[in-house]
């Protein structure tokens, strides 16, 4: 606080040595750096509780990153500044920190790392224990307000179970989330204060987002069924996945992989039989009766009863024979964009790179850092944005701790 800041209007409450708000993973990998370099840490969560959207994310099997070459792994990301994060946390850097825990994991057929417990729950619970065992304090119920009527940004005003409070930190890093699943806490709600304060941000996007579809009525007996063994095609990507459809329109994986590529203008397509070439399937289709009608002859060349449904709701009128086949290997998808932004799994912008430092402090707001989803950074789903976020809140973690980040 300087001088001609100062005043009895100004004096806070509290003058912590480390202030973290934000108790999702970055928030607690960024408690843990701080604390396990000897600093008192507040930790703030606007919550009852803290870890809700990872355990969320846990809820059917906690994907906490990919066992893969970190060459590879560090290009899945829309952000190569990043790469010396993820090179100094990355896929063995999580598994053994999940080790470190008392978290075996294991590796599926897909490179996706679990844990052997499969939910989040339990890493969670002692990874809370070994945070209050380095003398992190957990504050539940204290939501970040802004700037208490501050030009420099040196108090954070909070409202809390006690009433407002007005902290000035020593250090302070940010772990807000981004904006999507308001309901869980991330609700994008700081971007004004920041903004306000000359923190560079760029604009919300869907990622990893479904797409709305206005079904006709036929489609509603199939709501809720998955779409297996189809591979879908945007922006020159080539994708095996699963789908859902839904009353919303069609959600999972399988979309989420072409999702950036749909939401910057690509159309979409599906290739309901990607284990046949044009003519096998053909093929196929010819060996049907003479009487038989259309969903026969797809039923009979192996399309399952959802894939039928999809055939005739975007393919209508269907050709017939090696046209008919034509059209199974590339469905034109008819959709309306992405759904909301807050039903969409992760992010793309927020806390432009132009505005952060090496160690990912605020250049607008000195001795404060960023980090996790409220950083514009996108990567798909598959373990990749837990491992962003545990990364990006470690690197900002020892940095505000003085420490070299990539240490």
């Amino acid at each position: 606080m300087t001088a001609e800041h100062g005043g009895a209007g100004r004096r806070p409450d509290e003058c912590p040595e480390a202030l973290v708000i934000g108790a999702g993973p970055a928030g607690l990998m960024a408690a843990e750096a701080l604390s396990g370099a000897g600093r008192r840490v507040v930790l703030a969560e606007a919550k009852p509780s803290p870890g809700r959207k990872f355990l969320m994310a846990g809820k059917s099997g906690l994907n906490l990153t990919r066992n893969e070459p970190p060459a590879g792994f560090a290009a899945c990301y829309r952000a190569p500044w990043l790469g010396p994060m993820l090179a100094a946390f990355g896929p063995a850097e999580v598994m053994a920190w999940a080790r470190g825990l008392g978290q075996e994991v294991f590796t599926g057929t897909s490179g996706r790392v679990f844990p052997v417990a499969i939910k989040g729950s339990p890493l969670l619970r002692a990874w809370l224990a070994r945070l209050a065992g380095q003398g992190v304090e957990l504050r539940p119920r204290w939501r970040w307000q802004g700037f208490a009527d501050d030009p420099c940004g040196d108090l954070w005003r909070f409202d809390t179970p006690g009433g407002p409070q007005r902290l000035l930190p020593a250090v302070t890093v940010l772990a807000l989330g981004g904006a999507s699943w308001q309901r869980l806490g991330s609700d994008g709600a700081w971007v004004p204060w920041l903004a306000g304060h000359g923190v560079a941000m760029a604009p919300w996007q869907p990622a990893n987002m479904g797409l709305a579809v206005a079904w006709s009525p036929r489609m509603a007996q199939h709501f809720g069924q998955p779409v297996k063994g189809v591979a879908l095609i945007a922006g020159g990507r080539r994708e095996r996945g699963e789908f859902v459809v839904s009353a919303r329109g069609i959600e999972g994986g399988g979309v989420y992989a072409v999702s950036r590529a749909v939401r910057e203008g690509a159309g979409l397509w599906l290739d309901l039989a990607p284990d046949l070439d044009p003519g096998a399937l053909a093929a196929r289709l010819a060996r049907a009766r003479p009487g038989d009608s259309v969903t026969n002859r797809l039923r009979k060349a192996g399309l399952s009863p959802v894939a039928i449904a999809l055939a005739q709701e975007f393919g209508r009128p269907l050709p017939e024979a090696a046209a008919l086949a034509a059209r199974l290997k590339a469905l034109p998808v008819r959709h309306a964009g992405p759904r909301p932004l807050d039903e969409a799994i992760s992010v793309a912008g927020g806390v432009a790179a132009s505005g952060l430092g090496p160690g990912l402090e605020l250049l607008a707001l000195p001795s404060s850092f960023a980090c996790g989803e409220m950083l514009d950074w996108e990567a798909p789903t598959g373990g990749y944005l837990l491992t962003g976020c545990l990364a990006t809140g470690r690197w900002a973690g020892r940095a505000a701790a003085g420490l070299d980040p990539a240490g």
